[in-house]
């Protein structure tokens, strides 16, 4: 489990990654942009003791560190404005796996986020009879620079540290704007899919490549625990807090979850790799091999996900695992890797629901009591949103299959449905297929789109930009491919790969697409206008 209460941001891009409608910003914050101070927690001893940590720098998310937290418990609270002391919010430690051990780095706590303060108490809990810590020791040579030889306690000492992070995440862009989504999602969709680059994470501080298993079998439900007091804006801020924390302070190749899911319904893609593939997370002790880990940002112990979460996660993990053909409401039959985070020995095989709580294998409360409670719903949600195996069907006696079919169905240039029939921007309907799109309106008929005609209609923000919907399939000529729209033309040059916007006898030459691949038509979020 990860600890951080935060929420995220949608920055707007001209091309979309996962569907994204948002303006891309070369000069947004990023993660190597966060501010990561360390204060050392000296004296402290078994049992309970209370620190406060401050700095003139405001900061909104804290964590701990240390050479050992085995049995160690950590509360945080933060000071308001007025002077008086927020409430206090849990800290757990977050679960490495040997992927991510750098040689034996730092252990620490999630981060929790407090909001933005000045200071902090911290109250540790440690073992009966536990050593007092200490100072973290400098590097050898500053500390033998003066006796002219390295101590040993230097390279190898017994004491024990315990230190505060402190973490202030860049401020957003003031021009970000959010809306929630809209239109409906149909079975085998993704919901809206924040990529890595939208959330500003700054692919120099992974380390290495990132590491895939055969297939994900289950997915386990986390929450990042902290405040639940956060804007939508916040929220990109919170994850680029964690990716940095990560891999700047604890020495890891990459932020834990595979995603992250805020109060408002925002999606963020976590671990690099591909959010489609089953990439190694290190979210669940024991468990992280061909699991996918999704945490939904907030403390849920005593107060639930909200609705538009709760449906989100559902929507979120039913299309996941749907890519692998698995039964979220079944169950999976999976092996312990063991380690000090799991309750059930390596090597032991344990049967679980293919989404499980990460309480469910770990010594944690996580994703809390209310959480906990809201399992079932998340299951059912997924059960629904699950590939539909009938999206064919689905789309029968609709002028959208008939075109289609027209064109060859599954053997011609759009290759097999991917969705069924959804709602679109007034009363246009559209389905996806593996290599494009059909787009109906009663004035406009069904039209195909494909190729880099679409990537590109789709970075002006489909139906909502700046063109309209489609008024003709492409069409072939000896220089350009053309595409009619309500409000002007696309044209694809044929030698130079370049796609044109024509509006009003004007011509603007687009940008090349992201090497991602095509967009994805998914829910949609305000209104696109292009100029």
């Amino acid at each position: 489990m990860l600890l951080t209460a935060l929420a995220a941001t949608v920055v707007v891009l001209p091309w979309t990654v996962d569907g994204i409608l948002t303006p891309q910003r070369d000069d947004g914050p990023k993660a190597a942009d966060t501010l990561l101070a360390q204060q050392p927690l000296t004296g402290l001893g078994g049992g309970e003791s209370i620190r406060e940590v401050s700095q003139a720098t405001p900061f909104s998310m804290v964590a701990l560190t240390g050479t050992d937290l085995t049995g160690t418990s950590a509360r945080m609270r933060a000071k308001r404005p007025d002077g008086s002391w927020g409430p206090w919010y849990e800290a757990d430690t977050v679960e490495s796996n040997a992927d991510d051990a750098q040689g034996g780095g730092p252990r620490g706590t999630d981060p929790v986020f407090v909001g933005s303060t000045t200071a902090v108490q911290i109250a540790v809990t440690r073992p009966a009879g536990a050593p007092v810590t200490i100072a973290p020791p400098t590097s050898g040579l500053e500390a033998g620079k003066d006796l002219g030889y390295i101590p040993v306690n230097v390279e190898r000492s017994i004491a024990q540290n315990i230190s505060a992070v402190l973490i202030t995440p860049p401020k957003a862009p003031v021009d970000t704007q959010w809306s929630p989504p809209t239109a409906v999602l149909g079975p085998g969709q993704p919901p809206n899919i924040i990529s890595r680059s939208q959330w500003g994470a700054d692919e120099h501080m992974r380390c290495g490549g990132p590491v895939y298993g055969d297939a994900v079998r289950a997915a386990v439900v986390h929450h990042t625990a902290g405040s639940n007091d956060y804007a939508p804006e916040d929220s990109a801020a919170i994850v680029r807090s964690i990716y940095a924390y990560h891999t700047r302070t604890l020495g890891w190749c990459d932020i834990a979850y595979n995603s992250l899911v805020d109060k408002y319904g925002q999606v963020f893609e976590g671990r690099a790799g591909g959010i489609t593939k089953d990439v190694l997370g290190s979210h669940t002790g024991g468990f992280n091999r061909d699991v996918w880990g999704v945490s939904m940002i907030g403390d849920f112990e005593e107060t639930p996900p909200t609705d538009i979460q709760l449906r989100t996660v559902g929507r979120l993990l039913g299309w996941r695992l749907g890519l692998d053909h698995l039964n979220p409401a079944g169950t999976s039959s999976l092996v312990s890797a063991g380690s000090q985070y799991t309750i059930h020995p390596a090597g032991s095989r344990v049967t679980l629901p293919t989404i499980f709580a990460h309480r469910d294998v770990g010594n944690t409360e996580c994703p809390g009591n209310a959480g906990y409670a809201v399992l079932p719903a998340i299951r059912d949600m997924a059960a629904r949103f699950n590939r539909s195996p009938d999206i064919v069907d689905s789309l029968r006696g609709g002028a959208i299959f008939a075109k289609w079919e027209a064109m060859g169905g599954k053997d011609g240039p759009l290759g097999a449905p991917t969705s069924p029939e959804g709602a679109a921007d007034g009363d246009a309907r559209y389905a996806t297929f593996e290599h494009g799109a059909i787009y109906w309106s009663p004035p406009t008929g069904a039209q195909p789109l494909t190729g880099a005609i679409y990537e590109a209609w789709a970075s002006l923000g489909y139906e909502r930009g700046a063109l309209g919907l489609p008024t003709s399939g492409e069409i072939q000529e000896p220089e350009w491919v053309v595409q009619n729209f309500q409000h002007g033309t696309l044209d694809f040059d044929r030698q130079t790969h370049n796609v044109l916007r024509v509006i009003d006898g004007i011509s603007l030459e687009m940008p090349p697409p992201p090497v991602d691949g095509p967009p994805v038509q998914l829910e949609r979020f305000s209104r696109v206008e292009t100029r």
